[in-house]
């Protein structure tokens, strides 16, 4: 929108201009009539400004959109199919969008020893209240195979029912009184509940958070963090677990204190199949991939290291980190990090502006309340569908409904595909644009007599020009925009080699008009020769529709015939054309005169001669 706003501006004003001096010149040096001048001038105004540009970039988008859903990319502001063609950093969540989110415990670790998860047995009076506290402190519910709740608690549940544990009556034998919710600053969730002796307050949490509330001695600490440690080696996710007694349900963060460690339960979260072809396919296009994660730091980096988003150069640090620095210090900071580890929101925020900072322009992942902020800071905001909450989605410009990483890697694509058809419609219009003025231009300077009527000029604005346009805005996606670089944040629609190949075409397609026009002139008068340099023009840019599809030839290939849309748009404008000029009717009100088959047969030849040279310019500069 940036960028076709700027573009309006400077197109506007520089036809605008152009029209003003044609206007001059018919009125002072030719001195033609000034209300046909005005109205000439006019029509060459309407004819040369897109002003059906709005309209394709709002059909282009919209089907994008539709494509998009359909790969489970629910698109929220229509804008984000474009933008996220432009994304050079992608700062994704790790549980469930890079990882399947399909917690399973693998390991334990109580009373001083480490437990396969299939050896825990309830009946164990060391495993048992570990096991037990697992299951209360959490709000995950389980019927069959449904579950209810955030994995990592329904993972919980489900070891608590294969040990022997059920969950209703456990539930109802020491009942929640109260709790203090989980929240990303704490990691941690407490609960109370009325136990046979009394009040029992228990607790689960990040290991390292939790142990500085716990009672326990330097060897006994230094044990636990050993294995914390090793557990997160192996890519397994670990929560502490820790009670004390409690005299009142009136809690307050105070008594998260003083507590009694109960033991590790470690989990593993396996990483979605297709994600490390999805990062793989990222850093081929010159996507950054960042992970952001609540998660341990060994966790998190062994998981991004087996699928390639931390690599040699690149470390993984803790939220903490960035704490102490600058917004300065953390721009110069970031590249050399791809993996965040027990992050806050205001961390996000901050890791999002300075990618921003630096030119870049960031996508961002989220699901939680929390998570808001920082999607409304990234340039493209992804929300969570299956675990996304509705602050989340209201917050984000798009939302997955699978969850997952590889998704964005598609939207990406589309973006990019769509972004490329946009400029093929805009060059199509553009160069064909350029060609009219420039034939009007040499007419004007030749002291030739003026090269079209009015209604011509409007018959091809009207009726040739937006069909071609919205068909190239349909083009076939293909897999050749991942292996460009992501554009410059800050680059408009009309860079150098783009208004090089727009003034190259127009050039081309005006030489082939003046011709017709020229040999008008000499067969039939200036009623011909208008009537030829319209007709050559109108079909030229039919033809050149075709030419527009690709930077590279597209003649004798079948990618020549892949877009249905366009063949159509082709016809239906060669079919409009071809009434205008054979049927006698309409010749008065075209302002078109009888053609002869051999006056028919040179616009054709130019008309195609046009795109064949446009085609022979593409391969040389290939």
């Amino acid at each position: 929108q940036v960028s076709l706003d700027q573009f309006g501006r400077k197109l506007s004003i520089i036809i605008l201009v152009i029209c003003a001096v044609l206007f001059g010149v018919s009125v002072l040096w030719r001195h033609e009539n000034v209300m046909n001048a005005f109205l000439f001038a006019v029509a060459l105004a309407v004819a040369a400004i897109p002003e059906a540009l709005s309209s394709i970039v709002t059909i282009v988008l919209s089907f994008g959109t539709r494509k998009m859903a359909k790969e489970n990319a629910i698109i929220r502001h229509l804008q984000a199919v474009e933008g996220l063609g432009s994304v050079s950093v992608i700062c994704s969540d790790k549980t469930g969008t890079l990882t399947q989110n399909r917690m399973t415990v693998r390991k334990l670790y109580t009373g001083g020893e480490v437990i396969d998860a299939k050896d825990a047995d309830f009946r164990d009076p060391l495993q048992e209240p570990l096991l037990r506290t697992a299951l209360l402190c959490s709000d995950a519910v389980i019927s069959g195979d449904t579950e209810i709740g955030d994995p990592t608690e329904t993972a919980l549940v489900r070891l608590g029912e294969t040990n022997g544990f059920d969950e209703d009556l456990v539930r109802d034998r020491w009942p929640r009184l109260t709790e203090i919710p989980f929240d990303s600053d704490r990691k941690m969730m407490s609960t109370v509940h009325k136990l046979a002796g009394g009040l029992m307050l228990v607790t689960k949490g990040a290991t390292d958070v939790l142990l500085d509330r716990c009672v326990v001695t330097p060897e006994e600490r230094a044990r636990i963090e050993q294995v914390n440690e090793q557990f997160s080696n192996e890519g397994l996710r670990v929560l502490a677990f820790a009670c004390r007694s409690v005299d009142s349900t009136a809690i307050t963060l105070a008594d998260e204190n003083g507590l009694t460690f109960l033991g590790l339960i470690a989990m593993m979260d396996p990483p979605r199949e297709e994600s490390k072809a999805a990062v793989a396919e990222c850093i081929r296009a010159g996507i950054r991939p960042i992970m952001i994660t609540g998660d341990h730091k060994i966790t998190a980096a062994a998981i991004a290291r087996e699928i390639g988003i931390l690599r040699d150069g690149t470390e993984a640090v803790e939220g903490a980190v960035i704490d102490g620095m600058s917004d300065e210090e953390l721009q110069d900071f970031v590249p050399k990090v791809s993996v965040y580890a027990r992050v806050s929101p205001e961390h996000k925020i901050r890791i999002v502006r300075a990618w921003q900072q630096r030119g870049n322009l960031v996508a961002m992942t989220g699901d939680g309340v929390n998570d808001a902020p920082a999607l409304k800071q990234a340039d493209i905001g992804v929300a969570m569908g299956i675990t996304g909450t509705e602050v989340a989605k209201d917050a984000a410009g798009m939302v997955l409904a699978d969850d997952n990483f590889a998704t964005i890697v598609k939207a990406v694509k589309n973006g990019r595909n769509v972004y490329a058809n946009i400029k093929r419609a805009i060059q199509f219009l553009l160069s064909g644009n350029t060609a009219g003025i420039l034939t009007v231009l040499y007419a004007s300077l030749m002291g030739l007599p003026v090269p079209f009527a009015a209604v011509h000029l409007l018959f091809i604005n009207l009726l040739t020009d937006s069909l071609p346009a919205i068909a190239l805005g349909l083009e076939p996606h293909t897999d050749e925009v991942m292996l460009e670089k992501p554009r410059p944040r800050n680059e408009g629609i009309l860079t150098k080699p783009f208004l090089f190949s727009v003034g190259i075409e127009g050039l081309v397609i005006a030489a082939a008009t003046v011709t017709a026009f020229y040999l008008g002139l000499n067969v039939g008068g200036a009623a011909a020769g208008q009537t030829m340099a319209f007709s050559t023009l109108c079909l030229s840019r039919l033809f050149h529709g075709f030419s527009c599809k690709s930077q590279h030839p597209v003649l004798l290939t079948r990618h020549f015939w892949n877009n249905r849309a366009l063949l159509g748009a082709f016809a239906i404008g060669a079919l409009l054309l071809g009434l205008v000029l054979l049927v006698p009717a309409l010749e008065p009100l075209f302002a078109v005169a009888p053609l002869s088959i051999g006056m028919v047969g040179a616009i054709v030849g130019l008309a195609f001669g046009s795109m064949v040279v446009i085609q022979l310019l593409k391969l040389l500069r290939r």
